[in-house]
């Protein structure tokens, strides 16, 4: 007698068990390809019927499942399923390897593969393999430049259907997940989980090439990036290339003007997510981000990494053609600006060109006279962060910048390099 729960049939490619035999068949198509299912739409074709269906539904717009509690609907009931657990907090699928719980099945089996190593999706183009099928896919668009998932309030198009969903929520400003340390709010559970990690200092993800370790995913992706050099996002206007999708989607508004994302207290525009959190922390004073060796904190993990290659003395960045090193991936960008003679920022009062985006910024001040930046001991404003970092060592006593040959430390960069010359003429 077969009981419940028990796994009687096995896939004879990798002997995982199945307790259906269906189940088992539908899972060897993983391994054949074989997918006999086609849409009438746009003749795309699924390994499943049910994967069929659901996705007839992009097509349909039908959202037949619906929340009991917030009447939300969806296209398909497991997502319906998984969306109720928000509401009743019940995690039921546990990590085998680490004992972490997840609301869904899927979210469970992704996460097993970072303990496992697995990449069982292969791209049919360029044979580069993922952890996910959905991955998988979203990487294929890259190929086929397909867009299928289409704002509701504006018409833009997307390649994911949570970017989609995210963007909707540029139009609604819903923010239902929220942080249990410090009461922050997010539109997405994976964005709320990444900032967790801010308060636990979790970083389950590793570069495989330099053991650098990560706090999300997509961070350790793009880090792997610099590695192997790969920049598979192309911008639609000038064909610059990107490592990471959200760099492409932040150059492309350098081309349109968008600006999506507002600071909620003063209405400042930005053209990215990041930038406006970033900004919104002149306004909070939160700095969450520690150095390990001296305790100083950011408002932001640019800064924080920044700070410490001045421990390390890391330049991991060169430039291509004159050789030089530098220790952020951003000023290696804008040095190479000297060598193309690219200003692709533009003052919006004057016209004036800039090879980066900070020297805009700073001179749009000159126009408005905004200081943003004040100083938390005398209330001193400054339109410039760093004239403010430079100000606070008034008050520190902190002089950061050491001189090479005797050791002399200075407060400020340049009043260590004019002190280095003292050594350089008496070398002469």
């Amino acid at each position: 007698m077969t009981h419940i729960g028990e796994k009687t049939f096995k896939c004879e490619v990798c002997e995982k068990r199945f307790s259906r035999y269906g189940d088992r068949n539908i899972h060897m198509r993983i391994h054949t390809g074989e997918k006999p299912h086609k849409c009438e739409v746009c003749d795309k074709s699924f390994s499943n019927y049910s994967s069929r269906n659901n996705h007839m539904r992009i097509h349909t717009g039908e959202k037949p499942f619906k929340c009991e509690a917030c009447d939300k609907r969806f296209s398909n009931c497991s997502s319906r399923n998984s969306h109720m657990r928000i509401h009743t907090g019940e995690k039921p699928f546990k990590c085998e390897a680490c004992d972490k719980r997840f609301i869904n099945c899927s979210s469970r089996n992704s996460h097993m593969r970072i303990h496992t190593g697995e990449k069982p999706f292969k791209c049919e183009v360029c044979d580069k393999r993922f952890s996910q099928c959905g991955d998988r896919n979203i990487h294929m668009m890259i190929h086929t430049g397909e867009k299928p998932f289409k704002c509701e309030a504006c018409d833009k198009m997307f390649s994911r259907c949570r970017d989609r969903n995210q963007h909707m929520m540029i139009h609604t400003e819903d923010k239902p997940f929220k942080c249990e340390v410090c009461d922050k709010r997010f539109s997405r559970r994976a964005y709320q989980n990444i900032h967790m990690r801010i308060h636990t200092g979790e970083k389950p993800f590793k570069c495989e090439a330099c053991d650098k370790r990560f706090s999300n995913c997509s961070s350790r992706n793009s880090h792997m990036r610099i590695h192997t050099g790969e920049k598979p996002f192309k911008c639609e206007a000038c064909d610059k290339r990107f490592s990471n999708w959200s760099c492409r989607n932040s150059h492309m508004r350098i081309h349109t003007g968008e600006k999506p994302f507002k600071c909620e207290i003063c209405d400042k525009r930005f053209s990215n997510h990041a930038r406006q959190n970033s900004h919104m922390r002149i306004h909070t004073g939160e700095k969450p981000f520690k150095c390990e060796v001296s305790d100083k904190r950011f408002s932001h993990c640019s800064n924080q990494n920044s700070h410490m290659r001045m421990h390390t003395g890391e330049k991991r960045f060169k430039c291509e053609v004159c050789d030089k090193r530098y220790s952020r991936s951003g000023h290696i960008k804008r040095h190479m600006r000297i060598h193309t003679g690219e200003k692709p920022f533009k003052c919006e009062v004057c016209d004036k060109r800039f090879n980066d985006c900070s020297n805009r910024n700073s001179h749009m001040r000159m126009h408005t006279g905004e200081k943003p930046f004040k100083c938390e001991v005398c209330d001193k404003r400054f339109s410039q962060s760093g004239h403010r970092e430079r100000h606070m060592r008034i008050h520190t006593g902190e002089k950061p910048f050491k001189c090479e040959v005797c050791d002399k430390r200075f407060s400020q960069c340049a009043n260590r390099n004019s002190h280095m010359r003292i050594h350089t003429r008496e070398n002469s």
